[in-house]
C-alpha cells in the first residue's frame, strides 16, 4: 500500500491513503487528478479571456459615447422654445402641494448699511437646499405614463440632482443621475439615500451629460436638462409669482445666472404681471457665459474658470433660456470672487443665513458698488441655494474677512536678537490687533545676519483699523509691507500693461 499526496490549485496538500498494493491503481488515480487540474485551468483561462473581451467591449462602447453626439430633443438651438406665462401658471398650480413657499423678508441691517430697501427671497430653505426643486417637481409631474414607468435621467453635480432624486422618490419615479467624478461625496450619498441610481462619469459636466444622453437613448429614459428644459424654466418662474405676491411694490429683482433657466422663468413672470419691475442678472466674472450670449443674440461657449459660485459656472447657456429671456432683462452684472466671499460672510453674520457662492452673488453686486442706481429702491435678491461644502465655507469666511479688512498679512524685518519678535507682538497688541499666525525666515533675507523677516497674519476690526496699525508699525520699522496692499498695487500695474493681460498676482 502507499500514500498519495494530491496538490490542488491553491497549493494545499491533500493526503489520500490507498489500501491497495497495486502500483498501477495509483498511476490511474494520478492521471485522473491531472485531468481535473487541466480542466480547471482551462475553465479559468476561458473566464479570463471572457473578462478581457468584456473590458474591451466596455472600452469601445465608452469611446463610442465620446465620439457620437446625441442631441437633447427638448433643447434644440435651431428651434428654441419660449416659455409662456401660461406655462408658469400651470407650474404654480401643479407644484404647490410639494414645494415650500419660501419667505421673502426684509434685511433691516443690510438695508440701513447700504441704503437699499433690501429683501431676500430665501430659496435655500427648500428641503434639498435650492430653488431647483420647483422645476424638478413640475418636470416630473408632466411625464407620460410610459415615461414614469421607464424613469428619468439627468446630468448634474449638485442641486438639480438632489432636487430630482428627492421628488422622484416622493412621486414614485425612478431617477438615474450621472455625476462628474469630482462631485462631492455628500451629494452623491444624499442622492443615493433618495433611492436614485448614481453613475460617476467624466471630469466635467459636459462629458457627464454626453454619457447621460447615451444611457437615455439605450434604456429609453427621459432626459431632464437642469437649466434649459421648458418645464424646468416654467417651474423656476413660480419664484417670480411669489415675489410679487410677497413684495408687490418691488422695483428691482436681482437673479443669479448660470445656465439661464432661473432668470428666464422669473423674468417672464415678473414682466407679465408688472412690466415696470426691472430684472437684473448677476454672474460670476470668471464665467460670464450668459452675458456674452445675451449680447451676441445666440448661444456661445465660454471658458469656465474656478469660482466660489460653482453652480453658476456653466460654459454654454441654455438655448430655450436665452430665447425666453430675450428682451426681458434690464441689466447684466458680473461680480468678483472677493465680493462673493464677503457676501457669504455678511449673510452669515447679519442674516444668520448660510448660502453657497451662487446664492450670494446678488448681495455681492450691491457690496461691490456695481449697482449705485439701487439707492433708495425696493430690491428683492434671490438667495438661490445653501448647499456649500463645509471646507469651502471656511475658506469663504476667511477670504471675506480679508476683503473686509478684518484679516491682514504683514511682513516686517525685525532684530534677530532676544526680544525682537516680542517687541513686534507687543506693538501689534497695543494697536488693537490680534495675531493669528506668525512665522519667520532667516535664510532668504537680504539685510544683515542679525535681522529676521517676520510674516504675521493678524485680525483687525476694519479697514480703518488696518491703516492705524500700518501707521504704528511704519513709525518703528523701516522694512514693512502690508501684503494685501502690495497685491492690489502690482495688479493695477499689470492692468495698465496690455502685453501682460491675464497675469495676476495671487494674494497667497
Amino acid at each position: 500500500s502507499f500514500v498519495a499526496m494530491v496538490k490542488g490549485k491553491n497549493g494545499n496538500g491533500m493526503e489520500r491513503k490507498r489500501t491497495t498494493s497495486d502500483a498501477r491503481d495509483g498511476l490511474e488515480y494520478n492521471k485522473k487528478v491531472r485531468k481535473l487540474q487541466d480542466e480547471a485551468a482551462a475553465i479559468e483561462k476561458k473566464a479570463d479571456e471572457e473578462e478581457a473581451k468584456a473590458a474591451e467591449e466596455r472600452k469601445e462602447t465608452e469611446e463610442d459615447y465620446e465620439d457620437e453626439f446625441i442631441p437633447d430633443p427638448d433643447c434644440n438651438p435651431d428651434t428654441p422654445r419660449k416659455v409662456l406665462f401660461s406655462d408658469i401658471s400651470a407650474a404654480a398650480f401643479n407644484i404647490k402641494k410639494g414645494i415650500s413657499k419660501t419667505p421673502c423678508t426684509k434685511s433691516v441691517q443690510l438695508s440701513h448699511k447700504y441704503g437699499v430697501d433690501l429683501y431676500f427671497k430665501k430659496e435655500y430653505l427648500q428641503v434639498t437646499g435650492s430653488f431647483k426643486e420647483r422645476g424638478a417637481r413640475f418636470a416630473l409631474s408632466r411625464l407620460t405614463e410610459e415615461e414614469k414607468r421607464n424613469g428619468v435621467i439627468a446630468a448634474s453635480a449638485g442641486n438639480h440632482a438632489l432636487a430630482l432624486c428627492y421628488h422622484g422618490n416622493m412621486m414614485g419615479v425612478s431617477v438615474t443621475v450621472v455625476m462628474p467624478v469630482f462631485a462631492p461625496l455628500m451629494k452623491i450619498t444624499m442622492c443615493r439615500s433618495y433611492g436614485a441610481t448614481v453613475l460617476l462619469k467624466g471630469n466635467n459636466i459636459g462629458k457627464a451629460k454626453d454619457y447621460a444622453m447615451h444611457i437615455s437613448k439605450e434604456k429609453k429614459l427621459k432626459y431632464i436638462n437642469g437649466y434649459d428644459a421648458p418645464d424646468i424654466l416654467a417651474g423656476q418662474g413660480t419664484i417670480g409669482l411669489e415675489i410679487l405676491e410677497q413684495v408687490p411694490d418691488t422695483d428691482v429683482v436681482l437673479v443669479p445666472v448660470g445656465g439661464g433657466g432661473l432668470i428666464a422663468g422669473v423674468a417672464v413672470a415678473l414682466k407679465t404681471l408688472k412690466p415696470t419691475v426691472k430684472v437684473y442678472g448677476i454672474e460670476a466674472e470668471t464665467c460670464p457665459s450668459f452675458t456674452r450670449a445675451y449680447e451676441a443674440g445666440h448661444v456661445i461657449t465660454e471658458m469656465a474658470g474656478s469660482t466660489l459660485a460653482d453652480g453658476l459656472a456653466v460654459p454654454t447657456v441654455g438655448c430655450n433660456s436665452l430665447a425666453t429671456a430675450k428682451g426681458l432683462i434690464d441689466k447684466m452684472v458680473t461680480v468678483d470672487e472677493g465680493s462673493i466671499a464677503l457676501s457669504i460672510l455678511r449673510l452669515i453674520e447679519l442674516e444668520k443665513a448660510v448660502v453657497e457662492g451662487a446664492g450670494g452673488v446678488c448681495l455681492a453686486a450691491i457690496l461691490s458698488d456695481k449697482l449705485p442706481e439701487l439707492q433708495g429702491k425696493k430690491v428683492v435678491a434671490i438667495l438661490s441655494g445653501g448647499n456649500i461644502d463645509t471646507t469651502v465655507l471656511g475658506r469663504a469666511i476667511e477670504r471675506g474677512l480679508a476683503v473686509d479688512g478684518r484679516l491682514i498679512r504683514i511682513e516686517v524685518v525685525v532684530s534677530d536678537r532676544p526680544g525682537g519678535i516680542a517687541e513686534l507682538s507687543t506693538r501689534i497688541a497695543q494697536a488693537g490687533g490680534s495675531i493669528k499666525d506668525i512665522f519667520h525666515e532667516r535664510a532668504w533675507i537680504s539685510t544683515d545676519v542679525f535681522s529676521v523677516r517676520v510674516k504675521v497674519v493678524a485680525e483687525t476690526r476694519d479697514k480703518e483699523h488696518v491703516l492705524e496699525l500700518e501707521k504704528t508699525l511704519k513709525e518703528r520699522y523701516t522694512d514693512f509691507s502690508h501684503l494685501g496692499t502690495m497685491v492690489v498695487h502690482y495688479n493695477r500695474q499689470i492692468e495698465n500693461r496690455p502685453w501682460l493681460e491675464g497675469i495676476r498676482i495671487r494674494e497667497d
